[in-house]
């Protein structure tokens, strides 16, 4: 995958502000191999689905957004989705749509939030067979990181109630203690990631030749790209392809009717176009009553 130069500065500052903020648990913080650690993407590798989704439902049903925002919310995520398109450009307008049901509100608010909307919702859609991957890397005693675009709180949310190290995300802009609606850099997609990781490696010492990464999606190229140890997680065909071509580990943890829906980025585009239209729906029924 090439990147233009015009898209270097951003990702690398949207990297670098996403390692800058990362937490390390303390009980991890020193661990017997301390040059190796894993990575893995988040949305349909750790969790069936889009995180960010699941998390704009939690904050519908808690009354964060008007039928108006919804709507706005529906229509952008249907565009991205369907077009299959991998423009950051565009990417980042949904993402600050989305961010911006949050802005006026304390990160503790909505912190305490994200922690209700993951038992409640997506701790069911976990991956065991990915989760039991994760797991291998902290047995072995290395540190285990989620890298996503979603916000870097929510990611973050995930990794600890799952047990793993701690997490890469979205960065938001924060004065005071409240959110403003703004991003730091880009979302943390393609090219971001990667250079998120290779912050993080500098800050903790980590030697990227020993280390792992996992995703499904063809966009994380560039950060599998970085370690010694690619696996394809649920991979997109395109994904596959290069796995296959480069030599790198599959796994596939998706079975029968969910592997035939997530695995084609156009059916997996139009699941979640349908759910957003569902909650759309859902609001406006409300809203009648």
């Amino acid at each position: 995958m090439t990147v233009s130069q015009n898209e270097v500065a951003p990702a690398k500052l949207a990297g670098q502000a996403a390692a800058a903020v990362a937490e390390v648990e303390a009980a991890l913080s020193v661990p017997p191999d301390a040059t190796a650690a894993a990575f893995f993407d988040i949305d349909n590798t750790v969790v069936q689905g889009a995180s960010i989704f699941y998390l704009a439902m939690g904050l519908a049903k808690r009354k964060f957004f008007t039928r108006r925002d919804v709507i706005g919310f529906v229509r952008k995520q249907v565009s991205f989705r369907m077009s299959g398109a991998e423009d950051l450009g565009q990417m980042a307008d949904a993402t600050e749509m989305a961010l911006g049901f949050v802005a006026g509100h304390a990160v503790s608010e909505v912190v305490t939030i994200g922690r209700e909307i993951f038992d409640e919702t997506i701790v069911a859609k976990v991956y065991p067979g990915t989760l039991a991957q994760a797991r291998s890397h902290l047995d072995a005693g290395q540190r285990v990181w989620l890298v996503s675009a979603a916000p870097v709180e929510l990611a973050t949310i995930i990794a600890k109630r799952l047990g793993l190290t701690g997490a890469l995300g979205t960065v938001s802009e924060i004065e005071n203690g409240i959110y403003t609606g703004r991003l730091v850099g880009r979302p943390l997609h393609g090219p971001a990631k990667a250079e998120a990781i290779k912050a993080l490696a500098e800050r903790e010492g980590l030697d990227l030749s020993r280390c792992a990464a996992y995703s499904d999606s063809s966009n994380d190229i560039p950060m599998l790209s970085l370690v010694g140890d690619p696996c394809a997680i649920n991979p997109d065909a395109k994904l596959r392809r290069h796995a296959r071509d480069m030599g790198w580990r599959v796994q596939d943890y998706r079975t029968g009717r969910k592997a035939a829906k997530v695995g084609v980025p156009v059916v997996a585009g139009a699941g979640m176009a349908a759910g957003l239209a569902a909650l759309g729906i859902a609001l406006e029924r409300k809203r009648h009553r």
